[in-house]
């Protein structure tokens, strides 16, 4: 459903919009969520629980007094963003983060389809500035035998302190192929399975739920520029164990592809997500951050719409000379 349909939709019947674009992104996600699961306990899905409640109540506060519904997008901000948390993130300190997201990264817009910004990402942004040793510093050997995390809460509080493999590729060290394909290696919640996540990227893909230029312009922009900066000395890394590690290759689908807040013209999406990947591994080689994709994501929805209107005028100049 567009933005204009949820607006013209009736008010004061339905309580809740199911969107089914939204419905199959949730869907696509699923594999992640199963994944975060088992590697990390049952506390992820706990945390998920809670800070899809508190978004759906946030949403809710807003919509309802006009009379008008809560939308599935609040289901898929709630996933995205929770995916994204490192696995020992306290629970206040995600709530805190999801209300952020819904209430100043999409409500203070007017609701769905007016955001600017990408409301997971601007969440998560707001506490990596506020809390960053929680959100950094803080990671856990994943479990890595069935039924792993399935039977246990979270894994043991020994292993506290694990670097994660961009933290490692840093500091010079190596990380298994192997371990960034499977997910048996530390991270954020949804972010370590690359296996899974090309799966669900493939389905909201299928679905067309997901514009593919924008993932498949993300993938391009990350693997030039990684093997630009491999060639030159500056990764240490080789450009696959780049575009594996950290949160890349679930933003290049999850993330990148979120229809609002990216542009809608295709010549403009071939550009926006090969920057959005470009940036990312940028951001990884000279900042010192290691983990640069949701800087990349936040920077360029600022210019997702003026690149649309760049396109549209110079189509119609064209169109005009023709």
């Amino acid at each position: 459903m567009t933005p204009q349909e949820a607006k013209a939709a009736p008010k004061g019947k339905k309580r809740f919009l199911v969107q089914p674009m939204m419905v199959h992104v949730c869907y696509g996600l699923a594999p992640c969520l199963a994944a975060s699961v088992f590697f990390f306990g049952v506390r992820s899905l706990v945390l998920l629980l809670m800070v899809t409640a508190a978004a759906v109540i946030a949403e809710g506060l807003f919509t309802l007094k006009q009379g008008k519904p809560i939308t599935s997008a609040v289901l898929v901000t709630s996933l995205i963003y929770t995916l994204s948390l490192p696995p020992t993130i306290p629970f206040w300190m995600a709530l805190v983060g999801i209300l952020f997201a819904v209430v100043f990264g999409k409500m203070v817009f007017g609701g769905f389809g007016f955001n600017a910004f990408n409301p997971a990402m601007a969440g998560r942004c707001f506490i990596y500035i506020a809390f960053p040793t929680a959100m950094t510093n803080k990671w856990v050997e994943p479990f890595s035998q069935f039924p792993g995390g399935f039977l246990h809460w979270t894994p043991s509080v020994d292993a506290v302190s694990r670097a994660t493999p961009l933290q490692v590729l840093a500091e010079g060290g190596n990380v298994s192929t192997e371990g960034l394909f499977w997910g048996t290696v530390s991270g954020s919640l949804g972010e370590t399975a690359a296996w899974l996540i090309l799966i669900g990227g493939a389905y909201i893909i299928f679905k067309k739920s997901a514009p593919w230029r924008l993932a498949v312009s993300c993938l391009l922009g990350a693997a030039i520029v990684s093997i630009l900066l491999w060639w030159a000395g500056v990764n240490v890394q080789d450009p696959l164990t780049s575009m594996l590690a950290g949160s890349f290759l679930f933003g290049a689908f999850f993330v990148v592809t979120e229809p609002i807040t990216g542009p809608k013209t295709k010549p403009a999406q071939w550009i926006y997500g090969f920057i959005v990947g470009g940036l990312c591994m940028t951001f990884r080689a000279y900042s010192s951050f290691a983990e640069g994709f949701m800087f990349s994501v936040l920077f360029m929805n600022t210019f997702a719409a003026v690149m649309d209107i760049a396109v549209k005028e110079l189509q119609h100049r064209g169109e005009k000379k023709a």
